[in-house]
């Protein structure tokens, strides 16, 4: 549901439940209760670090903000003229200095607020610690100062496939007892049993179609939505394979394979079964009703399939090669390997061969997003194809296609290189790396490459006057999941740093990353980190609510605070969409109506007419987007 494209104002009580917090009234969202020294001391929500915290030897800078449009306009703050870093455990203080004011005192448009930033980057002492003002008695959220400060973080994003697992069992030990469940969509005429949606009545046409992730907030499966978590997913293992251990407890746990991979192989097992034995593929599955699926196993309903689409068999045609050329260095999936590139040469043989490419396939009669790829869309699918098939075959047929074509991908018409369609400049740059490479085309890219880097479109390197919450998006940009070109702007910076481009100024380029992650962290207008229920893992304030019918409103998985359990750990949600009423959330709901765009979010979970899919649905694309900027700064 997320292609169809609340933070509530209340005092919520804490529950002793899954990750339960303490209510609060300075904001949108509650908090959970503060360690040790820090607990005596009131949490104010003008004040914002990173809610996990930050590595020793990184910048870390605290926005103190003063709202001045929007709905909590009225929650003026000012702070003192002294500011602490204190120890969470006897509050002891690490570190002290004062505050200045943002750009003069300016009031920044895409936030309504003014505000002050608190450098305290020299502190480089591992331990925990919270920011206090001296003369308002107040205090930030408390965080972390260690080398490995991320780590239980991206365990937790990385599992959120897990638990988007459809046809799978969550049991103890690897799903907690809040989030168990039966296996879903495996009994009569479900996934194991699908039936043809243009031939539903035909039994010779019954496939077993079972396995692969929930898409997002629903249930079914799309081939075509799975390339950029699939793509992204791969080249954030090939570009940090340190950072994803066999230790992320899911059932494949210590197999020798890291879990990153047996996640992106239960998702590449699913997409095998949509293959047909010509190379095509199979574009969707679903249901034909719009139900709830609290949880997924108690959803009875009939599935259905899409038959044979040129877009969904392109899509497999790069996925597969990609996975072959991964699963190759892993001594335990090089009979994967073998199998995928195969499978990804008879898909790219289907493709070609075609007289058209189909781009009505899906009617939208199965729910509940028109899974199409439009024919320039498949054209340039094919590049991305192209690139990983000479990777793993090294036939220069593909190398003279990508010779001819890559100037079509994303990167060649939009100003950052990988904010969108991202899996397109990720194989642009993964080509160049290729020891055959045509040595005019990886000059030619890498060039293209450090040109976007130096136009001054204001996506590259950490510039101080650009936004108070450091983490400068495009108005334009704060759309419905907004939070997935936010992570692209993180990513596409690093991608200097991956490929050794304009070194001279890469901490500029990190830092970039860097604060986006801070803001995906709790350095944004709500003070809250963008990551559902994540209050076990450090969160003071986390997003409670995601549109998702597993997590549907009014069940013991509604909301992390006032409901039994709460959503599973480690959602990214779509983020502030200052389109949201256009995209159907009623006017009279503010937020995320009617405000400046960092604050078009509300943290909720309604369905039609309130729409809250539009702002708060996650999904496994805007999960791997997060993942791959997160997995850069985990050592």
């Amino acid at each position: 549901m997320a292609r169809r494209f609340s933070v509530l104002l209340l005092l919520w009580l804490p529950l002793s439940a899954c990750g339960k917090g303490a209510a609060s009234a300075d904001g949108p969202a509650s908090q959970s209760p503060a360690p040790g020294m820090s607990g005596t001391i009131p949490f104010n929500a003008h004040l914002l670090v990173d809610q996990f915290g930050y590595r020793p030897g990184d910048p870390k800078v605290a926005v103190i903000r003063n709202p001045q449009t929007g709905y909590d306009s009225a929650s003026k703050f000012e702070p003192g003229s002294s500011y602490q870093v204190r120890r969470t455990d006897d509050g002891g203080i690490a570190f002290s200095g004062s505050p200045r004011a943002w750009h003069g005192g300016a009031v920044e448009a895409s936030s309504g607020d003014n505000g002050w930033w608190f450098d305290f980057s020299s502190l480089t002492t591992p331990g925990s610690y919270f920011v206090y003002d001296v003369q308002k008695g107040v205090r930030s959220a408390t965080f972390q100062i260690d080398p490995l400060v991320y780590q239980k973080v991206l365990r937790s994003a990385v599992r959120m496939y897990f638990y988007q697992r459809s046809g799978f069992a969550k049991q103890r030990p690897y799903a907690e007892a809040c989030w168990a469940d039966e296996p879903a969509y495996i009994g009569p005429a479900q996934d194991i049993e699908a039936h043809d949606i243009t031939d539903r009545d035909n039994a010779t046409k019954v496939r077993n179609l079972s396995g692969g992730w929930f898409d997002a907030g629903d249930t079914n499966k799309y081939v075509t939505f799975a390339a950029q978590a699939v793509h992204q997913l791969l080249t954030a293992f090939q570009q940090n394979p340190a950072a994803f251990t066999d230790d992320f407890n899911v059932p494949e746990s210590g197999n020798g394979v890291p879990d990153l991979l047996d996640e992106v192989r239960w998702e590449i097992n699913w997409l095998k079964r949509m293959q047909n034995p010509d190379g095509s593929a199979a574009l969707k599955v679903g249901e034909i009703v719009y139900a709830s699926a609290a949880p997924p196993s108690s959803d009875h309903n009939k599935r259905f399939y899409i038959p044979t689409c040129s877009s969904a068999t392109i899509a497999v045609a790069g996925m597969f090669a990609h996975a072959s050329h991964v699963f190759a260095g892993i001594g335990a999936l090089s009979g994967d390997a073998a199998d995928l590139r195969a499978r990804a040469v008879a898909a790219w043989n289907n493709y070609q061969h075609l007289g058209s490419k189909q781009t009505h396939c899906d009617t939208g009669v199965i729910h509940s997003a028109v899974a199409d790829w439009s024919e320039d869309d498949q054209n340039t699918a094919a590049v991305v194809a192209a690139i990983y098939l000479f990777a793993v075959t090294g036939e220069p047929t593909y190398d003279d296609y990508i010779k001819a074509h890559f100037r079509e991908l994303k990167p060649y018409h939009d100003i950052g290189w990988s904010r969108y369609k991202p899996e397109q400049g990720d194989a642009l740059l993964f080509y160049t790396t290729l020891p055959s490479a045509n040595a005019a085309t990886r000059s030619t890219i890498l060039a293209d490459k450090l040109n976007d880097m130096r136009a001054g479109n204001q996506i590259y390197r950490f510039n101080p006057d650009d936004d108070l919450y450091r983490a400068f998006l495009h108005d334009p940009q704060y759309h419905w999941g907004s939070n997935m070109p936010r992570a692209g702007y993180g990513n596409t910076n690093m991608d200097a740093l991956v490929y050794g481009l304009d070194a001279t100024h890469a901490a500029d380029y990190q830092a970039r990353a860097l604060e986006i992650l801070h803001y995906f962290h709790g350095v944004n207008p709500f003070a809250m980190v963008y990551l559902s229920n994540m209050y076990s893992s450090g969160a003071t304030r986390s997003a409670n609510e995601i549109y998702h019918t597993w997590y549907w409103h009014g069940t013991k998985w509604s909301d992390a605070l006032t409901s039994e359990c709460g959503p599973a750990p480690g959602y990214v949600p779509g983020g502030p969409n200052v389109t949201a009423v256009r995209d159907g959330v009623p006017s009279s709901l503010v937020p995320p109506a009617g405000q400046p765009p960092q604050k078009s979010y509300r943290d909720w979970n309604m369905a039609y007419p309130e729409s809250s899919w539009t702002v708060t649905e996650p999904a496994i694309y805007y999960q791997s987007a997060y993942v791959k900027l997160l997995s850069k700064f985990v050592q």
